[in-house]
């Protein structure tokens, strides 16, 4: 018979079992799920499971899948908010691993998970398609060939040091329904929109042209799990954050909508955007507009937006653009360019690089990669490397030249551009190289290892005409 110490140590060992393997659990296996708030209506497309947890699936407006239409959305601009169809969005928090669980009302014959690179291949049973997730990551899932409306599933990384609701200098957004109305967010301030949040912007008194988070000032954080929608404002109205400052950070936020680009950085210092999502099908909705700014890093995002995806301008007297990276995010074209700098380049550019992203769809009649230069300054130091391109029309471009953008009467020129490590896919997807003069040319072009359709690169697959000068071609 056990005396009393040797069954209370017995007892003692299980509870500090039962106790290590709670903390195992927690330390490796976490699922955090958001409700969603009263009044905000939710998909019937899809149900999504994230481990035990059921996670609420939003509606999100997109283009269209008829290009006519899609194209419209954007030259129609009085008309815009017309043209569209839906799509859907599920957001958690994910530690460890999960058993991902997605229920569509209609039998599943075919499931797709993208972007490819990630080689998810989901289990069919009937009605419901099954995976798992190792880690955080932004992925799109295609039922029966139903691209556009798909479901794009954003599992996020656990957040840390939540800031506090009754803290001076923290502007907060707990779960429900805000609406907001030119938020003006000065230095040292924090901006947290909780998860179940949703934040919509208004035109009830600001004029348009404006934004529904203005930050202004250095040391500034916006950051959280909800959502900010801008589907209250008139076309061509609202940004829905913009930044003029230093020391910046933009993390985890949803932002669906926009009536305008989404987010404009503009004569800004080391900005740092992560993890956010942008879904927006208008006329100039942008993703990320990096204008006459240095040391920005663009990273884990995902982008499917109307207009250009991430895009580095500069407007005359407002200073250089230097120090970009974008890098680690998923990316869907539907109209314009998926990673470019210009049409706007109106001061120097240095020191550009798009790196490690997936581009899982381009439906554009642009360019999925471009240097697109229609004024006077100075494009140096541009490189595209580690690309995954699943689909191109029009997959490369240096341009110099007038168009309906220009304001500089002089032309200017492109120097050092870089492709390296670039697979991609598309129908015969085009090429091109043309600069504008033997003054205002492109020189000192490498492309290395370039992959299309499966086959190495090669100069007669380049379009190009006398302005441009040193081209290398390695495998």
């Amino acid at each position: 018979m056990k005396t009393a110490n040797a069954h209370r140590t017995s007892i003692l060992a299980a509870y500090l079992l039962a106790l290590a393997l709670a903390h195992r659990l927690v330390a490796e296996d976490f699922v955090r799920v958001c409700p969603a708030p009263a009044g905000e209506p939710l998909s019937a497309k899809y149900s999504v499971t994230a481990g035990q947890s059921n996670v609420p699936v939003y509606i999100a407006k997109v283009a269209s899948a008829d290009p006519v239409r899609r194209f419209k959305a954007m030259d129609d601009k009085i008309n815009s908010a017309q043209y569209f169809e839906q799509a859907a969005f599920a957001s958690f928090d994910l530690q460890g691993s999960a058993g991902i669980v997605v229920t569509c009302p209609e039998p599943v014959h075919q499931a797709k998970i993208l972007p490819s690179s990630v080689g998810i291949v989901p289990a069919i049973d009937g009605h419901r398609i099954m995976f798992k997730l190792s880690k955080p990551q932004n992925l799109v899932l295609e039922v029966n060939g139903d691209w556009v409306g798909s479901l794009q599933l954003f599992a996020n990384p656990p957040e840390q040091n939540l800031p506090q609701p009754n803290d001076p200098n923290v502007i907060y957004y707990g779960p429900g329904i805000h609406e907001v109305d030119g938020v003006r967010v000065d230095s040292d301030k924090t901006v947290y929109i909780a998860g179940g949040a949703i934040v919509r912007g208004t035109m009830k008194a600001g004029g348009r042209d404006s934004s529904a988070f203005i930050l202004r000032g250095t040391n500034i954080t916006f950051r959280g799990r909800g959502i900010i929608d801008g589907s209250q404002c008139p076309t061509h109205a609202r940004h829905l954050i913009s930044v003029v400052g230093t020391n910046v950070t933009l993390e985890g936020v949803i932002l669906r909508d926009s009536s305008h680009w989404t987010v404009p950085i503009r004569r800004s210092e080391n900005i740092a955007i992560h993890n956010l999502k942008l879904i927006g099908y208008r006329a100039n909705s942008d993703g990320i507009d990096i204008c006459n700014s240095r040391n920005v890093e663009v990273s884990g995002c995902f982008i499917r937006t109307l207009d250009d995806l991430v895009v580095v301008k500069t407007d005359k007297g407002q200073g250089e653009a230097r120090h970009i990276y974008v890098h680690d995010c998923v990316l869907w074209n539907e109209v314009a360019h998926a990673l470019s700098i210009g049409a706007e380049l109106r001061e120097n550019v240095d020191d550009v690089r798009f790196s490690n992203c997936d581009v899982i769809h381009d439906k554009g009649r642009e360019w999925t990669l471009r240097v697109y230069h229609c004024d006077s300054a100075r494009i140096t130091n541009t490189i595209f490397e580690n690309l995954r391109i699943e689909e191109s029309r029009r997959l490369m471009s240096l341009w110099i030249g007038p168009a309906v953008w220009s304001r500089d009467s002089e032309r200017g020129h492109i120097n050092d551009v870089t492709f390296k490590n670039i697979i991609a896919s598309g129908d015969q997807p085009r090429i091109e190289f043309k600069g504008f003069d033997s003054a205002h040319g492109i020189s000192g072009v490498k492309c290395e290892h370039a992959i299309i359709n499966g086959q190495p690169l090669k100069a007669d697959d380049i379009k190009r005409n006398d302005a441009v000068k040193d081209i290398s071609i390695s495998r």
